[in-house]
């Protein structure tokens, strides 16, 4: 796990940490765990790779109070950031991590059944895998906040029922080099992620 923190602010001197998880939890090239429970989805017969723009498999809330909850993900569009990117988000990285950019995931998250359920719980299984086979997940911001330009951070809160629907933007870090080779959805321990190929 990578630990970052945010540059301190001129008027308070408050930090903020960020947490990445990337090739943490199993989640190394060719893993496909990392959630601390199992998803329903991995069957035989079940797609497992879909076009930007097309909904993936139904999934299952990971929470308990909304255990009978069902939706899909639909990513959207995937940008790669910069550097500037970096260092204007008023993130700073520590030394030992080496650079690191931004990859933007836009998606259309559906709440198909079941009991309402948070934003922040639909888009918790979406990553990033690089053409290096490296698994990341999304940014996770431990105190204060980042800044991305056109990505602003998910409500995590917003409640959506069934037929409901919300298009949120995710961030996730990789090295810098690097570049996106699919946006995946974990399935469970046993079953191989749905992928989203972002083209060769």
């Amino acid at each position: 796990m990578r630990t970052w923190k945010r540059a301190a602010l001129a008027a308070t001197g408050a930090v903020a940490a960020v947490a990445v998880l990337a090739g943490c939890n199993g989640l190394g090239p060719g893993k496909a765990g990392g959630a601390p429970s199992e998803r329903a989805g991995g069957g035989a017969g079940v797609k497992k790779a879909y076009r930007l723009g097309e909904a993936g498999p139904l999934h299952e809330s990971p929470k308990l109070n909304s255990q009978d909850a069902r939706f899909t993900v639909a990513p959207l569009e995937v940008r790669t950031g910069t550097e500037t990117d970096m260092q204007n988000s008023g993130l700073q990285k520590d030394d030992k991590d080496g650079p690191q950019i931004p990859v933007f995931v836009w998606s259309t998250l559906t709440h198909k059944s079941g009991t309402p359920m948070e934003l922040g719980d639909m888009d918790n299984d979406i990553m990033i895998r690089t053409e290096s086979g490296l698994r990341t997940r999304a940014l996770i911001v431990m105190m204060g906040s980042a800044k991305w330009a056109d990505c602003p951070p998910v409500q995590s809160t917003k409640t959506l029922g069934p037929g409901q629907s919300e298009k949120v933007c995710t961030a996730f870090l990789i090295p810098a080099g690097q570049k996106p080779a699919a946006v995946e959805l974990f399935r469970g321990y046993n079953a191989e992620p749905a992928q989203w190929p972002l083209g060769g």
